[in-house]
């Protein structure tokens, strides 16, 4: 690599321009792999490799990881009934939709499909399938899970080579929870919780009985997270039905203290979303929102709601440390600037 090609040598324009450029050539090159691997299984060259199928040869001679191989033949299968090929390379669609989408193509509907799906994540590609072939509801069931087995014994030898690596039983990743949409309007959620909270959930059935008399799962749900959200509402953003004067908040302008009906004016306005723009638009983060002084509390900003903004985390450290003069890109001046802007 170059001095010139060096990212740390680009100037901030520029390592834009070559990330998009990059992931351009990626794309283009991702597409030309899957045309190759189209035509390599129409000859049948793997059986005389030496490999009984296309995806042992993707890992075995391509030293593709199982996941990456799954994906590109199944792009593959798709790319030959269906014209997907230069979506994959103007980066219109991505593998995964590809291989979510597959099944679910016909000859009627590839093209009002695939062009609906142009741009779309992961999420909203699985939200258009739950559309299209919608899920029947899943039954509630809360079970125990097997314990744990005891790790694997090496057989027995008669004689200890010091020099074999010792094999140590890894640890075992949790599960992560599954949120996984059956209809528009009905997802299916699933995780594995401790007995403690498994405790609570059985004692919160058995107290909700006199208003869900079969303890339905979701509905017990549901009345828990409308508590805890009303809750949360109200410790973060100053929710309330009863909201006081702003009279009173008006004394406090030059304190760090942000008063509830600021905290309340400036969570409606900015709609709970963080609101810093950028070169491309607006932040769509919803999570570790913090208030945000526009003017800097130390360079005398008041805290009043034409002054607060919502910010995420990272947009309000990235803020302040344009606002220390920790970076030379950009100065500032220019935050200043930026600040003024999204008044």
């Amino acid at each position: 690599m170059t001095s010139t090609s060096c990212p740390s040598q680009l100037s901030d324009r520029d390592l834009l321009a070559e990330v998009q450029r990059a992931v351009s050539c990626e794309r283009e090159a991702n597409a030309r792999v899957i045309a190759l691997l189209m035509e390599l299984d129409s000859r049948k060259l793997c059986a005389g490799q030496g490999y009984a199928s296309l995806f042992t040869y993707c890992v075995k001679v391509l030293h593709l990881s199982e996941h990456a191989a799954y994906l590109r033949i199944e792009a593959a299968r798709v790319a030959r009934r269906f014209p997907v090929l230069e979506k994959l390379a103007d980066g219109s669609l991505h593998l995964t939709a590809v291989s979510l989408l597959g099944p679910h193509l016909t000859s009627e509907n590839h093209a009002e499909l695939l062009d609906e799906a142009t741009h779309k994540s992961k999420r909203e590609i699985e939200l258009l399938i739950a559309r299209l072939r919608p899920q029947p509801d899943v039954p509630s069931v809360v079970r125990k899970l097997p314990a744990p087995g005891p790790p694997a014994v090496a057989p027995a030898a008669t004689e200890i080579d010091d020099t074999t690596p010792r094999v140590t039983q890894r640890p075992v990743a949790p599960q992560r929870a599954e949120i996984k949409p059956l209809t528009p309007d009905r997802s299916k959620v699933q995780c594995t919780v401790s007995l403690a909270t498994h405790d609570k959930l059985r004692r919160v059935q058995d107290m909700l009985r006199h208003t869900i008399p079969d303890g339905d799962l979701a509905a017990v749900l549901d009345r828990a997270l409308t508590v805890l959200l009303a809750e949360l509402s109200r410790t973060k953003c100053a929710a309330t039905n009863r909201p006081r004067s702003t009279r009173a908040a008006r004394s406090h302008s030059r304190s760090r203290h942000i008063p509830s009906a600021i905290r309340r004016d400036v969570w409606g306005r900015d709609g709970g979303r963080c609101a810093f723009q950028g070169e491309l638009g607006r932040c769509a983060e919803t999570g570790f929102l913090e208030f945000h002084h526009i003017v800097p509390y130390a360079d005398g900003g008041e805290a009043s709601a034409a002054n607060l903004e919502l910010r995420c985390r990272a947009h309000n450290q990235y803020e302040a440390v344009l606002w220390s003069g920790e970076t030379k890109r950009p100065s500032l001046s220019s935050y200043k600037s930026l600040s003024l802007l999204t008044e």
